[in-house]
């Protein structure tokens, strides 16, 4: 179970002055090509005080100058670890085109205007998901998660305005490095990778 990747070459030359310019350069080309369900599909990487790691799937919401934003229930098991331990690693897994984007860096919460903005933009069932999941918790089973949303949407209905939960809201990470990952030939990737240095920027390449 092995493919021989042959993508074009990736080289400095073709890197954007910054990390955020060339995600975004990458990340359009990605939604452009039809290749993927879900470009914006991330693995989030989390630990505990302890270093004890998990990862799950999240999907990118915002992305800019200033960071990856991601929301969840902060009472979730990320949400714990990152208030613990604020540190985490993103994986972009963008297969069918041999690439790969992986990022690492601090994490802190958005400002709650940042989260009431955006979570006007849901729809509304997922408004009710966010108030009837208490997320990571055990729960007896799915008639009872079932149940409370169906007691939310009896007191929300479509068109009543729902308001942000106080548990559910933003994390931005701000990348410290940022490798940008092409499939070659042999096994003999290009990883390019930024390296933040004060203010700016260094460039360098990894072995595969």
């Amino acid at each position: 179970m092995r493919e021989q990747y042959r993508s074009q070459d990736f080289t400095e030359k073709d890197l954007a002055a910054g990390p955020m310019d060339q995600f975004a350069r990458w990340f359009r080309q990605v939604a452009a090509g039809g290749m993927l369900h879900e470009p914006n599909a991330m693995v989030v990487s989390t630990a505990t005080s302890e270093g004890r790691p998990s990862s799950r799937t999240v999907l990118l919401k915002h992305y800019d100058d200033r960071g990856f934003v991601f929301f969840t229930n902060y009472g979730s098991r990320k949400g714990r670890e990152l208030t613990a331990n604020p540190y985490a690693s993103l994986l972009f897994p963008w297969h069918p085109l041999a690439r790969q984007v992986i990022v690492t860096g601090s994490a802190a919460r958005v400002g709650r205007d940042e989260t009431v903005a955006y979570f006007r933009t849901r729809p509304h069932g997922s408004q009710l998901g966010a108030w009837a999941s208490e997320q990571s918790s055990v729960v007896g089973s799915r008639e009872e998660l079932v149940g409370r949303y169906e007691e939310l949407d009896a007191r929300y209905p479509e068109g009543e305005k729902v308001p942000a939960p106080p548990q559910w809201g933003g994390f931005r990470v701000v990348p410290e490095t940022v490798e940008f990952w092409q499939g070659r030939e042999n096994r003999l990737h290009d990883r390019l990778r930024y390296v933040r240095e004060g203010t700016g920027w260094r460039v360098e390449r990894l072995c595969p």
